[in-house]
């Protein structure tokens, strides 16, 4: 983007930066580490800080002693050596001449951080089973902290707390008198992995709901991605204008002129008996900066708590790039999420588990059903999954019982969540055998196409016992050479040369078929799955351009690495 055309630009993102004092003055920890917190179990932690400069830090914790000097600005930073878990609270104490900073209640275990955007910050409160568990939760090994929504042209050191009984930005434990306010996509996944490996669990939650991949990118990233240009200018443009407008004073005074002008109208509506006019929106007239904005999630939510020691993410987002034109940067800005979120905690191998979208809406047509965005956004967090090492993909869409668009069954979704990192995190078997913890449902492999039917099979591993509930062949379409889809029939055999279990389709309208397409459409439904359960990944046969409807241009498949 040439940002030469907007030449207020850079000095509007120098007003806005953060301050950085040339030194801290008082001992300071980030508001990460707060009482009640878990530190990660197993692996060098990283505290760090603010204080005087030249001085001396000393860092107390589990009967370690650290020390090191500030820096010249009064950032200072050490690593704890690793610890195993602990269930037995310490205290973390800090000292730097005559400040102290002590942290009572803490606990080592499995740390991870959920993102996202609704479906994420959905809380235990909203979701299914409440009703059950805010009254049954007792895990005071098992502690949350919902993040505060801060978005900012600049990377943020920290983020602000209102007071320690705030049940955002501190650290609670999971027991009925705090755990409302829990993730229930966290609750789950933390409550499968603290039975399972018996050891405290902490979990970050920094999800927003409405948000999209580009929020959670960084700007450097973003600025080469072609697709990401028009909003990158567009935001731009904004910031430029509110700044010229007089910024806040500017936008305050052309919030009480239209305050002005809608009591008037609102008055005359009265008198004559007619409906009253909209009141003026406050977002219309607040600082682009301060709002959902490309990379502005990132710099203000994640980044100050990127240097906290974790062991992996999980990220529920998708929804919000499903509408318009917004899945076209999609295919570059989601798996930039997992690289720069790796970037952001310096690890390049972090453990990154995608949670594939559902649906909600209605299914009106199948031309409908087969080109909506939902499909495509699924179809690249199934390809991003495949494509990067250290990722696993969740399925959700057998969640959905209705057209909203938040399930509210989160307890699946978490718990499988669970399966696949006790899986590929922590190696963990099958009791009593060595054969690995079961995650993944069917997984498409090929379609070979004779005698008017379609033959579908899936990777090894994944297709045991497969099955349809209930006996229920729905979700599956066939087409021909025109592209034409159709309802299909289908039942499962096993494939003559090898005695390898596929699915057979067929359909009386398509006496030729080329392509095989299952659990497509903005609403899936289907019933596949194998013998743990667990349900198949949408999936398609064909590479066919998809047009989505209200939008304009086609989305190509890209070639899996």
């Amino acid at each position: 983007m040439d940002r030469m055309k907007y030449p207020l630009l850079i000095i509007i993102i120098n007003l806005l930066a953060p301050l950085q004092l040339q030194s801290e003055t008082k001992l300071r920890l980030p508001n990460i580490f707060g009482q009640g917190m878990v530190i990660q179990r197993d692996k060098p932690v990283n505290i760090w800080g603010w204080a005087a400069a030249g001085t001396r830090v000393e860092v107390n914790f589990a009967e370690q002693n650290k020390a090191t000097t500030t820096s010249k600005d009064g950032t200072w930073n050490l690593k704890l050596e690793p610890m195993p878990a602990s269930h037995k609270p310490h205290q973390l104490r800090v000292t730097s001449g005559g400040d102290v900073l002590s942290l009572d209640n803490i606990l080592v275990g499995e740390v991870w951080i959920c993102g996202g955007q609704s479906n994420m910050e959905w809380t235990l409160r909203g979701s299914r089973d409440a009703d059950l568990e805010l009254a049954a939760a007792n895990y005071p090994a098992i502690r949350f902290i919902r993040l505060p929504k801060v978005a900012k042209l600049n990377p943020q050191d920290d983020f602000p707390v209102g007071n320690p009984a705030n049940p955002v930005g501190n650290w609670r434990s999971a027991i009925s008198a705090h755990v409302d306010n829990f993730t229930a996509v966290g609750y789950y996944f933390a409550k499968r992995i603290h039975r399972q490996l018996n050891v405290p669990v902490g979990i970050i939650d920094n999800s927003w709901g409405g948000t999209r991949a580009q929020h959670w990118c960084s700007k450097k990233t973003l600025s080469s991605i072609p697709e990401m240009l028009p909003d990158l200018e567009k935001f731009d443009s904004a910031l430029q204008l509110w700044i010229e407008d007089g910024g806040q004073k500017g936008a305050e005074k052309r919030m009480a002129k239209a305050m002005a002008e809608w009591e008037k109208q609102r008055q005359l509506a009265k008198d004559r008996g007619e409906r009253e006019p909209r009141r003026p929106n406050t977002k219309n007239f607040q600082n682009p900066a301060d709002g959902g904005q490309p990379g502005g999630m990132f710099n203000g939510s994640l980044m100050p708590v990127a240097k906290t020691t974790i062991r992996g993410a999980l990220f529920y987002q998708g929804e919000n790039n499903s509408f318009s034109t917004a899945w076209k940067p999609f295919h570059r800005t989601f798996p930039a999420v997992i690289s720069d979120w790796r970037n952001a905690f310096s690890n390049p191998h972090m453990p990154f588990g995608i949670i594939q979208i559902a649906g909600w809406s209605n299914r009106r047509s199948m031309v409908y059903d087969m080109n909506h965005h939902c499909n495509i956004v699924r179809e690249i967090q199934l390809d991003t999954w495949k494509s990067i090492p250290n990722t696993g993909l969740v399925v959700t869409y057998d969640t959905n019982s209705n057209g909203s668009i938040h399930p509210g069954r989160k307890m699946p979704v978490g718990e499988r969540a669970a399966r696949w990192a006790l899986a590929e995190v922590y190696n963990m078997k099958q009791a009593g055998t060595d054969k690995k913890l079961e995650w993944r449902g069917p997984v498409f492999e090929e379609a070979t196409f004779s005698e008017g039917k379609a033959f579908v099979t899936f990777v090894n591993g994944t297709d045991r016992g497969l099955r349809l509930d209930q006996d229920l062949d729905v979700g599956f379409v066939l087409a021909g050479e025109d592209r034409v889809f159709y309802h299909a029939r289908a039942r499962i055999n096993q494939r003559k040369s090898d005695k390898k279990q596929q699915i057979e389709v067929w359909c009386d309208e398509v006496q030729k078929p080329v392509a095989v397409r299952y659990a497509f459409s903005n609403l899936p439904i289907g019933g596949l799955m194998n013998a743990r359960e667990l349900p198949a990944y949408p999936f398609r046969s064909d590479d066919w351009p998809m047009t989505p409807h209200q939008s304009t241009g086609s989305y190509q498949r890209s070639k899996l690495k």
